[in-house]
Order: C-alpha cells, then structure tokens, then sequence
C-alpha cells in the first residue's frame, strides 16, 4: 500500500519559517505531487503543485514570493519552504501525488489527486 507521510510542522511566530517535507511510497515517488492546506472547517485549499520533473511549479495567489515547493526524486521526498508565516496559513498541511501519464503538468485541485497524506499541523501565532 503507497504511503504518504508529512513532517515538518509546528508553532511558529509570525514571520518565521518552516520546512515541511512528504515521504511518499517509491511506486508513486514519480508523479505529479501538491500541497494543500486544510482549515478548520476540512476545506482544502491549494497551496503548491509541482511536476514529475521538479521543472515547472504553480503556487497560490496568497504564498507567492513566500512558499517555494520543490522535490528530490532520490529521496522520495517533496518539499515546503514557508518563509515569511502568517497567522493565516496556519492549517494542516497535505501531501498529494497525481498518478498520470502527463508527468509535464502540475495539478491545483484535490479532488485530481489519488493518493493524500494525513497531513502535519502548522500553527502561526500573531
């Protein structure tokens, strides 16, 4: 059974920074990947997508110029750089891998993706 397990998340101050990585499965270690934030309320939001190749990126409107994604295939792992945190990212965040023979695109929503993470909690205090 593929795997996907987050880590990185915590409780951080206004401005700092966190690194969030997901581990996935090395069968779907390969495919299109994402992060999503869900709030309270369970409604997922999308943050960041990426490629199969780690070469084309999308980001949300609201962590643009704060958030970069990127990946190392070799490690299996997807990655969350959040600079700059505000109150409002805090959330749980999730890992999503798209199984498809279109390794070039990204994909924004969760409904696309087949595989999800139970997520890491990242709480931004003001």
């Amino acid at each position: 059974q593929e795997q996907l397990v987050e880590s990185g998340g915590g409780l951080v101050q206004a401005g700092g920074s966190l690194r969030l990585s997901c581990t996935v499965s090395e069968s779907i270690s390969g495919f299109p990947m994402g992060w999503f934030r869900q709030s309270a309320g369970l409604e997922r939001h999308f943050i960041a997508a990426i490629n199969s190749q780690g070469d084309s990126t999308k980001y949300a409107d609201s962590v643009q110029g704060r958030f970069t994604i990127s990946r190392e295939r070799a490690k299996h792992t997807l990655y969350l750089q959040m600079n700059n945190l505000k109150p409002e990212d805090t959330g749980v965040y999730r890992c999503a891998v798209k199984v498809t023979r279109n390794l070039s695109w990204y994909y924004m929503h969760w409904q696309e993706y087949e595989y999800r993470g139970q997520g890491t909690q990242v709480t931004v205090s003001s």
